[in-house]
């Protein structure tokens, strides 16, 4: 069994299909093919069930699946394990919430000092992130809201201040009561934040409509749709040009913080090392601002 045959193995359980491996892996289809046929003749077992439309995997294949995510992950691990240790490199996958605004930040910084570095982002909300993270799918992630869980080392960021969203001025939830609630689906941070302050006010919406980008949120919201609940960092500009309106909630909803996340167990390369760094950087560079600001 090679390395490349549980690659492959991985592409096609994804895609579903030998046509759309192939095209992933800039292979031709017989390749793959050959390739499947051989692992499950190694493995004395069919790894998929075909049919008119694609593969699915067998009891068996899901079950490999989860053991060559593993392996891959530790042959990954090991190559930047043995990688030159002053200098960074190959490919930093992380993830994110999409309300992150100073990310960029983070990410053109550390992109001006290693170049050598690839890196990939992935947009999410907190709970799937932090499954991929755990499931070595991710190098790391900026969630919302922190973790208790003890596979997960946990690195400040920054402390946010979510605020209640509306088309127009508002002085309570009274104001609101008959506006549906737009938000990301369920796993997000700020949503749960929301879902505890309306459970403890024992409001009842009536309706939750789910979106999957912020840009669309905020969009709709302007227009008139509903409500929302994201980081004021994230719409300032909104509310300067009076686009939107903003509620204040009690402390205990409204201050989150974003933190970045890693498997504690993973082996500390030079490139994760490096970006934990500038994260750190960029923090008590905030936290020394923020501490001018308040001086004044």
């Amino acid at each position: 069994m090679e390395f490349k045959d549980l690659e492959i193995f991985q592409v096609v359980a994804e895609k579903g299909t030998i046509t759309a491996a192939a095209k992933e892996l800039r292979y031709v289809q017989s390749n793959i093919t050959s390739r499947i046929q051989k692992l499950e003749a190694e493995l004395k077992t069919p790894l998929f069930n075909r049919h008119n439309r694609g593969m699915i995997l067998t009891p068996e294949g899901k079950r490999l699946l989860i053991y060559s995510e593993k392996i891959l992950s530790l042959t990954n691990e090991m190559r930047k394990v043995v990688q030159n240790d002053k200098e960074p490199s190959g490919k930093l996958e992380l993830g994110s919430v999409e309300t992150v605004i100073k990310l960029p930040i983070i990410l053109s910084r550390y992109n001006k000092k290693y170049k050598q570095v690839d890196i990939s982002l992935l947009t999410g909300v907190t709970e799937g992130l932090q499954f991929k993270v755990l499931n070595h799918q991710l190098d790391g992630a900026f969630i919302s809201g922190g973790t208790t869980h003890p596979d997960l080392a946990v690195h400040d960021v920054l402390e946010e201040e979510l605020v209640l969203l509306s088309s127009k001025p508002f002085q309570s939830i009274e104001d609101i009561k008959d506006e549906p609630i737009l938000c990301f689906r369920k796993g997000c941070g700020y949503r749960a934040r929301l879902e505890s302050w309306l459970e403890d006010e024992q409001f009842k919406p009536t309706k939750m409509m789910e979106f999957g980008t912020l840009e669309t949120i905020l969009g709709s919201v302007a227009a008139g749709l509903g409500v929302t609940f994201v980081p004021k960092s994230a719409v300032s500009h909104l509310l300067d040009q009076e686009l939107v309106y903003s509620y204040h909630l009690p402390p205990k909803y409204s201050q989150i913080k974003t933190v970045f996340v890693r498997r504690a167990d993973s082996y500390l390369t030079p490139t994760i090392a490096k970006f934990i760094k500038v994260i750190n950087e960029f923090k008590e560079e905030t936290e020394e601002h923020f501490q001018k600001s308040t001086q004044l």
